[in-house]
């Protein structure tokens, strides 16, 4: 169980922090149930998301909702945020955990326009349900990664690789598991991922391509990453990052905000607008 502490762990001013799945709280451990904070700093998620993601040109304004980018995974899941000094969100990535045996038509993957497509919707279906029974016969959790935005304050600092660097660790810390991730080639998004151990998914010994997302203006790739499994080069780093998670503050919501937040119904555009 990942525990809260007073340890104020930082790169510089910057700490990170990690919101539970508000639907949740009560399997918080030691963290601290802050209704009011949970959703202030959720708010302030989706709107650095509306921010990076307008600014970079994958969505439009009418795809906001007072300035935010709200997502209908973003209340149960967790999401994991650098934080500065004077307590502004300057990045974010949303970890959505599924138990194993999850559906497919469950999975924000489902949505994809991968899925989707007339050539490659067949293969897509059949890799993602290889990596779901991977996931049942282990009897690991089935995790989707995304909502990734930095602030461009952060962009080209370590920031975007300790993030990635912790989506293993959380993973590891949580008892394991299969990931998806869906991740824009901009910004080398697609390609960190890469770095640290992301890969491909695969049908029949075929590589499933990148892909141009129908909802957005930018190319996709769907990428799958086992938390026991990341670039040995990063392994060291991984254990490090893991003693970091297992210390930052862990902020809860004791009530459902869902009828406060509204408008859950954009898709998420995946890992966005992070530049090394």
């Amino acid at each position: 169980m990942i525990k809260n502490s007073r340890v104020r762990l930082s790169v510089g001013s910057r700490q990170l922090l990690l919101l539970a799945p508000a639907a949740t709280y009560q399997g918080c451990g030691e963290g601290s149930v802050e209704t009011d904070r949970h959703e202030d700093l959720l708010r302030r998620v989706q709107r650095l998301r509306g921010s990076v993601y307008l600014d970079d040109g994958a969505i439009g304004t009418k795809q906001l909702t007072d300035g935010r980018h709200v997502d209908e995974g973003d209340l149960p899941s967790w999401h994991l945020l650098v934080v500065s000094e004077a307590d502004e969100v300057l990045g974010c990535v949303r970890y959505r955990k599924h138990q194993a045996g999850v559906a497919f038509s469950e999975l924000t993957a489902a949505q994809s326009s991968l899925v989707a497509s007339a050539t490659w919707g067949r293969r897509a279906r059949a890799a993602i349900d290889e990596e779901l029974a991977l996931s049942r016969s282990l009897d690991l959790p089935f995790v989707e990664i995304g909502g990734w935005a930095l602030d461009p304050e952060i962009r080209g600092t370590v920031e975007a690789l300790r993030m990635v660097l912790g989506i293993y660790a959380i993973s590891r810390e949580m008892g394991g598991a299969i990931g998806l991730a869906t991740a824009t080639t901009r910004h080398s998004s697609s390609t960190i991922l890469r770095r640290i151990g992301g890969h491909s998914l695969m049908h029949a010994g075929e590589e499933l391509p990148p892909y141009t997302d129908e909802h957005y203006d930018c190319q996709m790739e769907l990428l799958r990453f086992y938390s026991w499994a990341p670039n040995p080069r990063y392994d060291t780093w991984v254990h490090e990052m893991r003693a970091e998670i297992s210390s930052i503050p862990v902020i809860c919501s004791a009530g459902d905000p869902m009828h406060r937040f509204g408008g859950m119904r954009h898709q998420d555009p995946g890992l966005l607008a992070v530049a090394c």
